[in-house]
């Protein structure tokens, strides 16, 4: 089939690479001339493992290729997917349909012929509707139906998740319409993974219910962890009883810094608005808010206290910045809140990430890069396990230790026995809920 993909955000890449490792020809468009370029000569413009290999292999087959003119990008094409930015707006926190709107637009302008347009982008309910009459209103002549694809990919394992699915969700209206996305999904039906068809608006809210509730769980275990520290418990022992409850279940039941990324903050905030603007508030999600920002506030307060109360003039090193291992993402990290707060108290930071510089640059003023864990802790009177990076998680602790001015851990993902660190030379270790 001939899909255009209209954006090479995060979604819309992962997604068009993979459409076309199924057979598809898909033509991938972006406004951004310089990123199109990119891709055209086969540079990735985001980290994410195993991208530039399935990208490189489908374009040389010629099933994948990117451009700049959307119009021809649309003319032809069996489906047309929307999957551009829906950014939290400014002021009222509701997701900005902008982008998903300019590109309903364009859209209308481009159809030749009948094309299912499905909107990937992750939007408020009622979206789907409002495009079909974007488009109507312009070009009231136009063989279409609109479908709703909500993706649930997580970064650092996207390719394998678009491959091997928990589910597929597509709402639709027409039979035609389901024809065409049973067809875009066939290679995944073969193999027997769930397709769940519904309507539009139940598409939309899966996609909100889903993250919500992931976001609920960390922000839950997190609370357990404060209780933890006082009454002395461990979160890691209470997270494994309660995660091997098959009604619960383990994942996401990691204490740490927070949620953040590119999903969780503005899905829950754009939640929150529309059960506002319903007259059904969903007062759970509003808690999660304000108890994620919580936990971010509690982690600085863990660093201060191994300080002695003030980092002022004190180094510290930061293991990891982005907002999970395996992704290049900073949106919304919990060190973009962790890092400004020890600088502005006066500490001086010293910053590794395997792949965080690139963002992380102008997002975090007045640190210093390092090469490596070692570097970033040569002198240190505090190290900081933000992001639990594969490189982190088997570092030489006695060598760490010897590097430090003053050798103490502030562990914020639990990655280290405190023993173990404490036998390796550390004098204090201090983890989330233990």
């Amino acid at each position: 089939m001939r899909i255009a993909m209209i954006g090479t955000g995060y979604v819309g890449l992962v997604s068009g690479t993979c459409f076309s490792d199924f057979g598809h020809k898909v033509i991938c468009v972006d406004k951004d001339a310089a990123k199109i370029a990119r891709l055209q000569a086969g540079e990735v413009p985001i980290f994410e493992p195993g991208l530039e290999a399935l990208l490189a292999k489908n374009t040389a087959s010629g099933r994948l290729t990117f451009t700049t003119d959307l119009a021809a990008a649309v003319d032809g094409a069996d489906a047309v997917f929307i999957a551009v930015g829906t950014p939290t707006r400014r002021g009222d926190g509701h997701a900005d349909l902008t982008y998903v709107m300019a590109a309903a637009a364009e859209i209308a302008q481009a159809l030749t012929g009948y094309a299912v347009v499905v909107t990937k982008s992750t939007v408020p309910v009622g979206t789907n509707r409002a495009v079909a009459n974007a488009i109507r209103a312009a070009a009231p002549k136009a063989e279409f139906d609109v479908a709703s694809n909500p993706e649930f990919l997580r970064e650092g394992a996207a390719i394998d998740d678009f491959m091997h699915p928990d589910r597929v969700v597509v709402g639709v209206e027409s039979k035609k319409a389901k024809k065409v996305m049973a067809e875009l999904y066939r290679p995944l039906s073969l193999r027997e993974f769930p397709m769940v068809y519904t309507d539009l608006e139940s598409a939309e809210m899966i996609k909100y219910a889903a993250n919500a509730f992931l976001a609920t769980k960390i922000t839950f275990i997190n609370e357990i962890a404060a209780l933890c520290e006082r009454v002395g418990a461990d979160v890691k022992a209470v997270a494994k009883g309660v995660g091997m409850d098959g009604r619960i279940g383990d994942k996401f039941l990691h204490a740490g810094p927070g949620y953040g990324g590119s999903c969780f903050p503005k899905d829950t905030m754009a939640l929150a608005r529309i059960g506002q603007d319903h007259a059904a508030p969903m007062q759970i999600v509003e808690t999660v808010i304000k108890v994620n920002d919580e936990v971010k506030r509690r982690m600085i307060d863990k660093i201060l206290d191994l300080c002695g109360g003030s980092v002022r003039h004190k180094t510290i090193a930061i293991l990891g910045v982005t907002f999970k291992p395996n992704t290049d993402d900073m949106r919304d990290a919990p060190s973009l809140t962790i890092v400004p707060a020890l600088v502005g108290a006066g500490a001086k930071v010293r910053v590794t990430d395997p792949q965080g510089r690139h963002e992380g640059e102008a997002l975090l003023p007045g640190v210093k890069w390092t090469e490596s864990p070692y570097q970033a802790a040569s002198g240190a009177h505090l190290v900081v396990m933000l992001t639990e990076w594969n490189e982190f998680r088997g570092l030489d602790l006695a060598k760490l230790a010897r590097k430090m001015a003053e050798p103490q851990m502030a562990d914020l993902r639990n990655v280290y026995d405190r023993d173990e660190v404490l036998e390796a030379g550390f004098t204090r270790y201090v983890g989330v809920g233990r």
